[in-house]
């Protein structure tokens, strides 16, 4: 939409379906229905990627706004609950810790709980970090619990994310959403650069005002016809080909996710109600396509239900987000990895952003400012979240995992690490996804111990540090004991058989 247009209700575009097309979709037809126009066109001959499964706790957000049923959502998506990640041998071999979605132990305003926690083990009088969070212990004992009324952990979902698209489809048709099933075979500029229509194979050119990019990796709209570039983060992400395939659900049906490291990448599995997802991510630097198959399936715990998928990526970033009158949403925009289930967020971080800087009438060019600035440190402070994986290691057992320590990484990154391993704050930063308690556990699980912390800590007598300690592991001991368990309580709430 130019400066030039009237002040018209605006036409909205999306292009391609998927995830990220219909998420969009469902989002502006219910917050911005009475003031917008919309139009999703997808073609039937190009299949969406839908491996990602996983999701992180502001997606519960998102659908408190468009007023979707967790109950019904679930049902429709044979979605479980999501406490957090494992992670299996990416600090040393044989070792195991959980990024969970909770906060660990009380803070004060002087310092974060890890000082408190940081005395504690150097007196010999504090146990494992993850013993005083509520959705860690509860990870680990299988169990779980939410109501309408009460919601005592910090939880997400694994999903279809198929069937998920197919139920925000209905959502967003019921809602207004005009929907096109074509072929886009052109895309047709005006004479100032902006999109001017899609020229659709059977039903001729779709007009538009404002066009958003939905389609995948390609960028059909943002990259390949306004020529936006891309910023390739491959010398710190190298992992660039992943391998997906579902299988028989291999019980018990666990509320985490599993990301385990081989010797070139990782491979993860995404309890379902009906099924696992299972993914084999790896660098093909380090592994051959035949090698990295071969070691992916000796390594599935079930009969797989299909035909084991390939997919080649690079991590990184368009250069804009919001160019002219299209606005990428999804995979078009970047790809940072799907190590901490980051996708799915990131898709609904850019429907906000567009929902609170839509650009109804005159001049847009500071609205597009803000929203690709935003953009770039959202996406650069994930990327270092998901660096910190590989960086930190001891690890020195395969080629793949040498690079990844050696690797020079982003300043932005290196003085978070530092101002951990030497004084153990890890500090959340304004609008940052990621909080401290993320941080803390990954750095620790990774095997980073601060050095030094907070004198505040010192203050306390070994009685009352221990005191504290041990009331705050006993309260959570008690709490998840009360838990019911994750399978059944599933199945009582959302299970597809109700």
């Amino acid at each position: 939409m130019n400066s030039t247009q009237p002040a018209t209700k605006p036409h909205v575009v999306i292009a391609g379906g998927g995830t990220a097309g219909w998420m969009t979709a469902a989002a502006l037809a219910r917050k911005l229905g009475p003031l917008v126009r919309i139009t999703l066109v997808e073609s039937s001959d190009i299949p969406t990627i839908g491996v990602g499964e996983a999701t992180i706790p502001p997606l519960r957000v998102f659908h408190q706004l468009l007023g979707i049923n967790e109950a019904e959502f679930m049902r429709a998506t044979s979605a479980t609950f999501k406490l957090g990640i494992e992670f299996a041998d990416f600090g040393q071999l044989n070792q195991r810790y959980i990024h969970s979605f909770g906060q660990t132990g009380q803070s004060s305003w002087l310092a974060e709980f890890i000082h408190f926690w940081r005395e504690g083990l150097d007196r010999g009088i504090a146990t494992d970090y993850g013993s005083y969070c509520l959705e860690l212990e509860a990870a680990k004992a299988n169990k779980f619990y939410t109501s309408a009324q009460n919601a005592p952990l910090n939880y997400a979902y694994h999903l279809d994310a198929g069937a998920y698209a197919t139920f925000l489809k209905h959502i967003s048709v019921q809602a207004g959403v005009n929907h096109v099933v074509d072929t886009i075979e052109q895309v047709t500029l005006n004479d100032t650069g902006h999109i001017d229509a899609l020229q659709l194979r059977q039903n001729g050119n779709l007009h538009g005002d404002l066009f958003v990019d939905c389609t995948g990796f390609r960028a059909r709209l943002l990259g390949e016809s306004l020529d936006v570039g891309y910023e390739d983060w491959s010398h710190w992400l190298f992992c660039d080909r992943a391998l997906a395939v579902q299988t028989e659900l291999t019980p018990p049906l666990k509320p985490y996710t599993i990301a385990s490291a081989h010797s070139a990448g990782w491979r993860w599995e995404i309890p379902l109600q009906h099924r696992m997802g299972n993914g084999f991510v790896y660098s093909s630097q380090y592994l051959d396509e035949t090698t990295a198959h071969d070691t992916f399936t000796a390594l599935l715990r079930n009969t797989p239900l299909q035909d084991v998928r390939s997919l080649q990526f690079t991590t990184g970033r368009r250069l804009k987000a919001w160019h002219k009158n299209c606005v990428a949403i999804g995979l078009s925009s970047g790809f940072v990895e799907p190590m901490e289930s980051t996708s799915i967020h990131l898709i609904v971080m850019g429907i906000t952003r567009l929902m609170q800087l839509f650009p109804y009438s005159g001049d847009y060019q500071h609205l597009q400012d803000e929203y690709n600035a935003q953009t770039q440190i959202e996406l650069e402070r994930i990327r270092d979240f998901i660096v910190l994986h590989y960086h930190v290691t001891q690890r020195d057992d395969s080629a793949f995992w040498r690079a990844c320590k050696d690797m020079v990484i982003p300043d932005s990154l290196s003085e978070r690490i530092e101002l951990f391993k030497e004084h153990g704050h890890a500090f959340q930063k304004a609008n940052e996804l990621f909080r401290v308690d993320s941080w803390s556990q990954v750095m620790l699980g990774q095997g980073l111990l601060p050095k030094n912390w907070h004198p505040a800590a010192k203050m306390m007598s070994d009685e009352q540090l221990a005191g504290a300690l041990k009331k705050g592991q006993m309260e959570i001991s008690q709490r998840v004991a009360q838990l019911p368990d994750h399978e059944a309580f599933v199945a009582q709430y959302c299970g597809q058989n109700r």
